[in-house]
């Protein structure tokens, strides 16, 4: 049996899986908010406690976490965790237990998904010696790319949710220069994620928001996509249009640093819930205005995850890898 996690700033995905190629076989799954717990260990004591089948040995173990691994460690970088790979293996007397960053989990996911579990945005024509990449905004921003190695992807890790924001329009000026004034420095994920379609609307709102949303409220970001949907407000509506170009220009420039000939995937938990919005919007065109490459981009293929527990799926086929 294989033990998979998928550790996000607002939900964690755990669940055992029997080992098979190319997808493991779900044997069950379960949700938890993150920060009802204080550490990994806690939940995990917890799923196996409702889940463990008696006598069965847990093989492996992998978890992709938000932030950076380094030597089977994590600071999470939207949690107030630290995540050891060997706590883990102590606690629950696993030999095996493996950490990766989260889009890289998720990245495992991508060679095994269904056609139902993705949503084709821009159809393209995929090369089959192409690398790929994936974007997934969220609680923050994270960023994977696959190496096409011999026919095969193989995922690496990135940090680029955390690279500088780099603004194209003199809209994107007035917002990067106003979450300097407030942050001091004005990385991607502070424009290109859930809290960034709150600082946006900060930016945009220079009178009471029409639709009476507080950017300070947890669930702002959803409140904020549904009033401009509705077009409830037009403040609102220019802060969802300036998150859509935004996500769409660094999707691009992640295409263009990788050469994403293969596939440009969209993961995380906004894309699903706005699909006709990125079909219809600024996204695209942001995504493929850059001069000089242009019609490489407008060719290279570009879908949206549907499928939930793409990273714990991810973390599976990493396990079921690893030795």
């Amino acid at each position: 049996m294989l033990l998979a996690g998928d550790v996000g700033g607002t939900k964690t995905f755990l669940g055992l899986f029997e080992r098979a190629v190319p997808r493991p076989v779900p044997f069950a799954i379960d949700s938890f908010s993150t920060l009802d717990f204080p550490d990994l260990p806690s939940i995990v004591g917890r799923f196996l406690a409702a889940n463990a089948l008696s006598g069965t040995a847990i093989s492996h173990a992998c978890f992709g976490v938000a932030g950076p691994v380094l030597v089977d460690r994590a600071e999470l970088t939207n949690v107030p965790w630290r995540v050891d790979a060997q706590d883990v293996a102590r606690a629950f007397s696993i030999a095996n237990v493996s950490l990766l960053n989260d889009l890289q989990a998720m990245a495992y996911s991508v060679p095994v998904l269904w056609d139902a579990e993705v949503h084709v945005l821009q159809k393209g024509t995929p090369a089959a010696d192409g690398n790929a990449a994936l974007i997934a905004a969220g609680t923050g921003l994270g960023e994977a790319l696959l190496h096409n190695v011999g026919g095969r992807l193989i995922p690496s890790p990135s940090e680029g949710g955390h690279a500088d924001f780099s603004a194209r329009t003199e809209r994107e000026i007035t917002v990067l220069r106003e979450l300097t004034t407030r942050y001091g420095r004005v990385e991607v994920e502070r424009v290109v994620s859930g809290r960034g379609l709150s600082n946006i609307h900060r930016v945009t709102h220079h009178r009471p928001c029409a639709a009476g949303i507080d950017p300070d409220d947890h669930d702002s970001p959803a409140q904020i996509t549904k009033a401009a949907i509705d077009k409830r407000c037009v403040d609102c509506v220019e802060t969802f249009d300036l998150f859509l170009e935004a996500y769409g220009a660094e999707a691009g420039n992640l295409a263009l640093r990788s050469v994403s000939t293969a596939g440009l995937f969209i993961g995380g938990g906004i894309a699903p819930k706005i699909l006709q919005s990125l079909e219809d919007g600024p996204f695209l065109h942001a995504f493929r205005t850059k001069t000089p490459l242009e019609p490489m981009l407008a060719a290279m293929p570009v879908r949206v995850i549907l499928n939930p527990e793409a990273g714990l799926i991810g973390a599976a086929v990493f396990a079921t890898s690893a030795q």
